[in-house]
């Protein structure tokens, strides 16, 4: 049987589930417990014609423009576990799997796949159709880890959201099917969970899983039961439940909340797997308001602290949740790869570790960092409320160093 996908989960409430015209979207990043993952920005950039682009093992082709990122990532791939563009595109990517085995043979992996959605989608929509083009064109497989004894393929599901609507896209190989989301409550996790609602699909699907007899063509075309494997697709979502007992009050706090349940299972620590990093974006379905990401930078968010990130021009850099830079010498660009693993920690990274020390060895003195770091965390939030609350239009130059001063001012505190 082949290994489990790493347990993520990801979320998005739209009104009436979330207050004031605001659509939520989470997710918890469910890795290799001692990876790292870093949180990077990219601008938007013009590219010459003809370039190139250099993904985590395969070269594409680039388009003209691409737009401002930012991302949280395993910092030894070039995509993304999630993240969010300028144009308040959000997407996240589970590993799945399904009945057809993921291919071991180098292509895009869901993870690139999350960045190229966000690079050249400025809607949720766009950067649906982005991601399967490419799909089709490429394909996806390689290595999900950084793992030189053994290959972990998985096929993916994303979700994709907007300040209007969400997709949540699911796929096995090329094949794919989707379903829009405009109101409520919707988890996914690390099994298929698209059923007989499907609003758009590869052209080819129904045909395919018939020609593999997986399907009579009478009966209703049910996704996931046509792909998953025997008994796979329960209901997943603990977290679900926890959102919709909000009862139209789910905000950025209510959503942090969720990710840090480690009772539901959402916030995953087990012997294999971590909720190595977090993200909590709010979208104003207003469009003259900002959008807000929230990112840790940090494994295990029941002790991290989600900081705010908004898309201005020339936003400041933050090398402190940066991974060092290995270029060409990387073992993960290396064939044959990850013959040996750097040390990819930065230093918000190495902060936490000791923080993690301080807390299992010193439970008082770690407890009342602890609330000092939630207190932070508190007076962000209640910021990012102000902007969203207020008339007047925000001054880019008030939110340029946002994200830069708050992973300053925790690193500041575990001085």
């Amino acid at each position: 049987r082949m290994a489990a996908a790493p347990p993520s989960y990801c979320f998005v409430a739209f009104p009436p589930c979330s207050k004031d015209g605001l659509v939520v979207f989470g997710k918890n990043s469910a890795r290799p417990r001692d990876e790292v993952q870093e949180v990077v920005y990219f601008a938007a950039a013009a590219h010459d014609p003809g370039s190139k682009v250099e993904c985590t093992y395969i070269e594409i082709e680039q388009v003209p423009k691409t737009h401002a990122v930012v991302l949280s990532r395993p910092s030894w791939l070039w995509g993304a576990e999630m993240g969010a563009n300028e144009h308040g595109v959000c997407v996240a990517n589970e590993a799945v799997v399904t009945r057809e085995p993921a291919s071991e043979s180098e292509a895009l992996l869901g993870m690139d796949l999350v960045r190229l959605g966000l690079e050249r989608g400025a809607t949720a929509k766009e950067a649906l159709d982005v991601i399967v083009a490419l799909l089709e064109e490429h394909g996806q497989g390689g290595n999900y880890y950084e793992d030189g004894s053994s290959c972990h393929t998985f096929q993916s599901a994303f979700l994709i959201v907007d300040r209007n609507e969400a997709w949540i896209l699911e796929t096995s190989g090329k094949y794919w099917a989707a379903e829009k989301i405009t109101e409520g409550v919707k988890c996914i996790c690390n099994q298929l969970s698209l059923t007989t609602k499907i609003d758009a699909e590869h052209p080819e699907l129904r045909n395919y899983v018939r020609s593999q007899g997986w399907w009579n063509g009478d009966s209703d075309f049910n996704f996931s039961e046509v792909f998953s494997l025997a008994d796979d697709h329960l209901a997943c979502c603990s977290g679900k439940e926890s959102l919709e007992k909000q009862g139209g009050d789910v905000s950025a706090q209510t959503m942090i909340d969720v990710l840090r349940d480690k009772d539901s299972g959402v916030c995953v620590d087990s012997e294999s797997f971590l909720t190595t990093a977090s993200i909590v974006s709010v979208l104003p379905q207003d469009p003259s308001f900002p959008c807000v990401h929230y990112f840790t930078g940090t494994p295990d968010p029941s002790r991290s602290i989600f900081k705010p990130f908004i898309f201005v021009d020339d936003v400041k850099l933050v090398p402190k949740v940066q991974s060092p830079s290995f270029g060409n010498d990387d073992p993960a660009k290396k064939i044959p790869r990850f013959q040996e693993k750097p040390d990819r920690r930065h230093e918000l990274y190495k902060a936490h570790e000791w923080v993690r020390s301080l807390l299992e060895n010193d439970q008082d003195k770690g407890q009342k960092l602890m609330r000092i770091m939630l207190d932070l965390e508190k007076q962000g939030l209640e910021a990012m409320e102000d902007i969203l609350t207020r008339t007047e239009v925000l001054d880019p130059a008030e939110v340029v160093d946002l994200f830069y001063d708050c992973v300053d001012t925790e690193l500041k505190f575990f001085k």
